[in-house]
């Protein structure tokens, strides 16, 4: 019988067929930040109620526009001009960004993400931007608030990448392994500009720049300002603001922003010897001579790294007091600096 053979052969309903899976739809692309007429819309806002805090020293009107370092270093600003006696306060001239001119920078996020942009802007009508800003947003605030700022001194920013719709493309800017340097490893060679004039780490890590070349100055000259009187060491402060910002740039790198903290002491060389306050202490030091003093550093900076093993280039940084204590040297208070 063949039965076995003709059953083997069958090529009828029950031969194998081909199965196909439906088709899963393709993920929703994730929304940018917001609008360019919004960005616009929150710079505006942030530079009309800039002015109205800035005239009357308003911290808490301040807070609703700014947030992080720029913030603390807009309150320590208050805080310095406080400090000087009336005759010696500056009247306050409003200012504006210039939204005209604004160069945006804005990422797309995923739902749950924390929503940023950021900007290249002058306070000049028609003039090139000078400074490159961060604003985030603050949702259980419903507002936006400015959170790194950084003046570019004339140094041109670098071509950032942007997707087929003209979005940026946010980086993480810590713990990128795609990156020659995250932002802990560039936070920590600027700390080392100061403290050592970047022998470390600070001179591996940056090639010299403009910028870099300024924070070494300022430990070579402020270590040596005292001569055989007295000492100025710099290290690094306690770091609150550890949040940072990274956008690729078209080379496959990363234009980074952050901020750090560094100390500042200043110390007399043997007793009989005192440090006389500046005016410009005077909210922290009351004009009390001292035998030694500490002053704390919230400072932004902005860096472009590359994406394979080679020197960042800090591009930009700014600093300012925040702080400042020391023993007193049993003297009568002066003003005299």
């Amino acid at each position: 019988m063949l039965s076995g053979a003709a059953s083997a052969c069958n090529s009828g309903d029950d031969a194998p067929t081909a199965k196909t899976s439906p088709t899963t739809p393709a993920a929703p692309k994730p929304a940018p930040a917001l609008s360019d007429a919004q960005a616009r819309a929150v710079i505006t806002h942030y530079s009309k109620i800039n002015n109205e805090a800035n005239a009357q020293r308003d911290r808490a009107l301040l807070d609703t526009v700014e947030g992080g370092p720029i913030y603390a270093m807009s309150v320590s600003d208050y805080t310095q001009t406080e400090g000087l006696p009336k005759a010696d306060r500056k009247p306050y001239k409003p200012w504006s960004y210039d939204t005209s001119s604004a160069k945006l920078y804005i990422p797309r996020f995923t739902a749950g993400q924390d929503r940023w942009f950021a900007a290249a802007l002058s306070g000049e009508k028609g003039k090139d931007p000078s400074r490159i800003a961060v604003f985030a947003e603050q949702p259980k605030d419903t507002r936006w608030e400015l959170v790194s700022v950084v003046d570019l001194n004339g140094t041109t920013l670098p071509d950032v990448a942007l997707d087929k719709d003209g979005s940026a493309i946010a980086v993480a800017a810590t713990g990128n392994t795609h990156l020659a340097a995250d932002a802990d490893v560039l936070r920590t060679a600027v700390i080392d500009n100061f403290a050592t004039g970047g022998t470390n780490t600070g001179d591996k890590v940056f090639h010299p720049t403009k910028a870099s070349k300024q924070q070494i100055k300022v430990h070579d000259e402020t270590t040596r300002k005292f001569g055989k009187s007295g000492t100025t060491s710099f290290a690094a402060g306690a770091n609150r603001f550890t949040d940072a910002y990274a956008l690729e740039t078209a080379d496959g790198g990363a234009l980074v922003l952050f901020a750090h903290t560094h100390r500042q002491t200043d110390a007399v060389a043997h007793s009989g010897l005192q440090i006389n306050p500046d005016k410009d202490d005077n909210a922290w030091l009351h004009g009390i001579p001292r035998t030694s003093v500490t002053y704390t550093f919230v400072c932004i900076d902005a860096a472009t790294v590359p994406a394979k093993a080679a020197p960042s280039r800090l591009i930009g940084y700014r600093c300012a007091r925040t702080d400042a204590s020391g023993p007193p040297a049993g003297s009568a208070p002066t003003n005299r600096a």
